[in-house]
């Protein structure tokens, strides 16, 4: 059983954030990925299912991200348990996708995951290449990620911080 979530958008009136309002609403989708084009800044909505076993929760999110390097650029990543499996049904794992961003800079690239409610001892990083793996697991909580990099990197040069929730990885170039 889905509840629905509803919230107040930037430019006033309501918008739906149940799983199935992520879908709905096209033409304010549209004008909100303008605002982003005009602004060059970055849009998130989440949205949650309940009444699933009690020790499971569905969370379907998706980040919106325009700048960088040419204003052109508009970048769409979901995140979450949620997404469709084979025959276009929603399935919902116990594994949830963090938000990630990746910041390239002259001599280093910067990973930042978002991956509340775990500690820095749950988390494991590994790094093979240009693939980074990012995983934690508590009783609550199971995160996991793995993110194709634009070059590989020395396990040796790579650092990491966790603070509140916010992993951040260093990987010198």
């Amino acid at each position: 059983m889905a509840a629905k979530k509803t919230g107040k958008k930037e430019t006033g009136g309501e918008f739906d954030l149940g799983l199935g309002g992520i879908f709905k609403g096209l033409g304010d989708f549209v004008e909100k990925l303008s605002d982003l084009a005009e602004k060059g800044k970055e849009f998130q909505k989440t949205g949650e299912i309940k009444g699933l076993d009690k020790n499971l929760s569905g969370l379907f999110g998706i980040s919106i991200k325009v700048g960088g390097l040419g204003a052109d650029k508009i970048k769409v990543e979901p995140f979450g348990n949620i997404h469709k499996d084979k025959k276009g049904e929603a399935v919902v794992d116990e594994v949830r996708e963090p938000i990630i961003d990746i910041f390239e800079e002259s001599d280093h690239t910067m990973i930042v995951a978002e991956m509340p409610g775990v500690e820095e001892k749950d988390i494991r990083i590994d790094l093979k290449d240009d693939i980074l793996e990012i995983s934690a697991e508590t009783r609550e909580k199971k995160y996991h990620k793995e993110i194709l990099l634009k070059e590989s990197f020395a396990k040796n040069k790579m650092t990491h911080a966790y603070k509140n929730g916010i992993l951040e990885i260093k990987l010198v170039k």
